[in-house]
């Protein structure tokens, strides 16, 4: 299994960051669907996943679930690292999309690598700058993308190299805030059409050049 000073910025510490960061780290492993974090939650430290993939979502008042972002190996929790410089709460939900290990720095921990190590400090500033952009990336797409343009680029850009999405229905009405029965309308017509092939929990990309038409015209808002 990895271990967090495999990845960057911290495999770049001096000795005495190593030393600091292997003093009270905890590692979690969580199945999954298992949640994280929720709303309003005190976050104990710095979240970074080392296995599997975490999910970062919003809560409307009718139960509909939104993704802001995913964490994969490597990353960390941005607005845990924002609740941790500002003492603020947790602002959103945080869930395990597979079997995912992560390790939790301390919040004191953090801070003091913050200050005394470069390569931290940038790693910081450019995932807080990173998440603003993407953000507002996701903002564009709602105004400017339909449901069915939403869903289309979401098969585009998250499926394999293979044109395979190991994702549920469910999961992608989480990931775009609609429900399932929108996405399961939508994706019958895509069969139907010969762009996709669906299967338990998997969807298969057949005509990926149809898809991305989809991205530059479509009439229909879904």
């Amino acid at each position: 299994m990895p271990q967090l000073a495999d990845f960057s910025p911290f495999r770049e510490l001096p000795p005495e960051g190593r030393r600091l960061l292997a003093h009270g780290t905890l590692h979690r492993h969580l199945p999954s669907a298992t949640p994280l974090l929720h709303k309003g939650q005190r976050a104990s430290g710095a979240y970074f996943v080392l296995e599997g993939r975490l999910r970062v979502y919003s809560l409307a008042p009718n139960g509909t679930e939104a993704t802001l972002y995913e964490i994969n190996p490597g990353e960390t929790c941005v607005f845990a690292l924002n609740s941790l410089f500002n003492d603020l709460l947790y602002p959103a939900w945080v869930q395990a999309m597979t079997a995912t290990t992560l390790v939790v720095l301390p919040s004191d921990t953090y801070r003091q690598l913050f200050a005394e190590q470069a390569a931290i400090r940038d790693f910081t500033i450019r995932t807080l700058s990173t998440l603003v952009f993407h953000l507002m990336g996701q903002l564009e797409e709602v105004h400017a993308y339909t449901l069915r343009q939403r869903l289309a680029n979401l098969l585009l850009t998250q499926a394999s190299a293979t044109g395979e999405l190991r994702m549920t229905q469910q999961q992608m009405g989480f990931h775009l805030g609609t429900t399932r029965e929108v996405v399961a309308r939508l994706l019958g017509e895509w069969v139907s059409s010969g762009l996709i092939r669906t299967g338990r929990g998997a969807t298969w990309l057949l005509d990926s050049s149809a898809l991305a038409r989809l991205l530059e015209v479509d009439g229909n808002t879904g």
